[in-house]
C-alpha cells in the first residue's frame, strides 16, 4: 500500500471516529479490504491496533467536554475484552465469505436502527 493512501486512510479515518465515535470495523476494515486489497482477516487485525490511538487521542479531547462517562466506559471496555478474544478466534476459523456476510448484515442492521430511531424522534 502507498504511503499516500495509508495518510489519507489515516486522517479519514481519524475525522470519522472523533465525529462518530467509530473507525476501526466502520471505516479501516472496509478500506483495508477493497482498496488495499486486505484479507478481513488481516483488515480486522491491522484496524484493532490502529484504532488504539484513534480511540484514546478522541476519547481524551471529548474528557475536556466533560462527555466521557470513565465508570460507564471502564465498566464496557472490561467487558469487551472477552469478546474480543472471542471474536478474533472467530475471524480466524470462520470462511471469510461468511465474516463478510455478517459484517454486512451488521452495518445494515446499525443503519437501520440509527435511521429508524432518527425517523421516530421527528414524528414523535
Amino acid at each position: 500500500m502507498t504511503a499516500l493512501l495509508l495518510i489519507t486512510l489515516g486522517l479519514l479515518a481519524g475525522v470519522v471516529a472523533g465525529f462518530f465515535g467509530v473507525g476501526g470495523g466502520v471505516l479501516f476494515v472496509p478500506a483495508l479490504t477493497l482498496v488495499a486489497g486486505m484479507s478481513v482477516v488481516e483488515a480486522e487485525a491491522s484496524s484493532l491496533l490502529a484504532i488504539i490511538p484513534v480511540a484514546a487521542a478522541g476519547a481524551l479531547n471529548q474528557r475536556r467536554y466533560g462527555n466521557v462517562d470513565g465508570r460507564d466506559a471502564l465498566i464496557l471496555g472490561m467487558l469487551a475484552i472477552p469478546g474480543a478474544l472471542v471474536g478474533v478466534v472467530l475471524v480466524n476459523v470462520l470462511p471469510e465469505h461468511v465474516v463478510r456476510i455478517g459484517f454486512v448484515l451488521l452495518t445494515l442492521y446499525v443503519a437501520y436502527r440509527l435511521a429508524a430511531s432518527g425517523w421516530r424522534e421527528r414524528s414523535g
